[in-house]
């Protein structure tokens, strides 16, 4: 898939078939968070693939637990602050981390979205995932059900450009 197309394509998928997600497909997905540019080439992210019970046991700590329950699975992004140098821009590059990750899983079929509100609940999570890393952001992933990509309007450009 051609990347501007990608992008223009990508939409947040919240529901998913049963159907797994295979080990090959999600080590394609990581490989796509790993190359995200980092500031000193830090790379301050961490991932954890997150299954089954693991991943129903962390959804009662967001609003939006269903999505995590109906994907087949979830990968948590982490910001590993001893490998970080400056918060802010450290914040950036896990950013497209998962931007790239994202892309990754829109151009091999698969369905995603990015749940940034679990991170009002980060340290319960972290405990109950048993990790010393800050959480960031779940990704909830799996085979999209029909008719849950919608379109998705942007502001005009010469609403943007300053």
């Amino acid at each position: 898939m051609d990347v501007h197309e990608a992008v223009k394509t990508r939409r947040s998928v919240r529901e998913y078939l049963k159907t797994d997600v295979s080990n090959l497909e999600i080590a394609e997905i990581l490989e796509a968070g790993r190359w995200a540019p980092s500031g000193l080439n830090n790379q301050p992210w961490k991932f954890m693939v997150v299954r089954g019970e693991k991943k129903d046991a962390f959804a009662k700590h967001t609003k939006y637990g269903r999505i995590i329950t109906g994907a087949p699975v979830c990968i948590a992004v982490f910001y590993d602050v001893e490998s970080g140098y400056d918060r802010d821009k450290d914040m950036q590059s896990i950013g497209a981390c998962i931007q790239n990750m994202l892309l990754a899983i829109h151009s091999i079929g698969l369905g995603a979205v990015w749940l940034g509100e679990i991170k009002n609940q980060h340290a319960a999570v972290e405990k109950e995932l048993d990790v010393k890393h800050e959480l960031m952001a779940v990704i909830a992933l799996g085979w999209p059900t029909k008719g849950t990509q919608g379109d998705a309007e942007r502001k005009e450009m010469q609403d943007l450009v300053v």
